[in-house]
């Protein structure tokens, strides 16, 4: 995470936190502990007094940095956002092709970064476990109008309307360019999701990402592009 922070600046919404996590030590190994604990025992059993236990610290000095366990998670899916519009940013610089476009989107979007070559930040895997095994919760509670207000999802709004964008060159008649986007990025995280807990609900295929495929097995379809990826 240090290494992230030296070489790419990703901003945070400064609601998400009492005190700045990046600007201490122990605000450093808050981050990276918690998601540490958050990937071992999931946010239904992560307390800030577990947390607290980890790192050799009172719970009170955690409650200095963020308000609660809620506020904890959004930060760490925001930075998570905010890495992946970074790799979109990256991986469709200079490049004319809408399709080609669209189809490096896709992949930053639904793909688990190979940690042998694809690998842009430290913790980005983690972070790609929390997306897929706790973001749903962030927003389906009863204060999300009130941080939408806040603008806590301003950086997910953004990656969003970008892929947007992007389909909307490639099919400039296709009606629900956004919907399409965002029913990707979820359906990602659930399929595999599925896979590890309710593998009914899900394909697999031998030797291949099956919910990367699917994407763009669906964007081809609907987009009426014909080729592959």
């Amino acid at each position: 995470m240090e290494h992230l922070l030296s070489t790419v600046d990703i901003k945070v919404n400064d609601k998400l936190f009492l005190k700045n996590p990046t600007s201490s030590e122990l605000g450093m190994k808050i981050i990276n502990v918690g998601i540490a604990l958050l990937e071992e025992i999931g946010f239904e059993n992560f307390t800030f007094k577990k947390l607290a236990v980890r790192i050799e610290t009172t719970e009170a000095s955690i409650y200095r940095y963020f308000e609660c366990k809620h506020s904890f998670l959004l930060y760490l899916i925001n930075w998570y956002w905010g890495m992946i519009e970074y790799r979109l940013l990256i991986e469709t610089a200079n490049i004319d092709d809408p399709i080609r476009k669209l189809y490096n989107s896709l992949h930053v979007l639904t793909s688990v970064p190979n940690p042998e070559n694809e690998l842009v930040f430290q913790r980005e895997s983690n972070l790609k476990s929390l997306a897929i095994n706790e973001s749903a919760k962030i927003y389906r509670t009863k204060e999300v109008d009130k941080e939408n207000e806040n603008g806590i999802y301003l950086v997910y709004k953004s990656i969003v309307t970008r892929v947007a964008s992007f389909i909307q060159e490639v099919n400039p008649s296709y009606p629900f360019p956004a919907m399409l986007t965002s029913t990707i990025i979820e359906s990602s995280n659930h399929q595999r999701f599925f896979k590890d807990h309710l593998p009914r609900l899900t394909n697999t295929l031998p030797d291949q990402d099956a919910f990367e495929n699917f994407a763009f097995d669906l964007v081809n379809k609907t987009l009426g592009i014909n080729g592959t990826n």
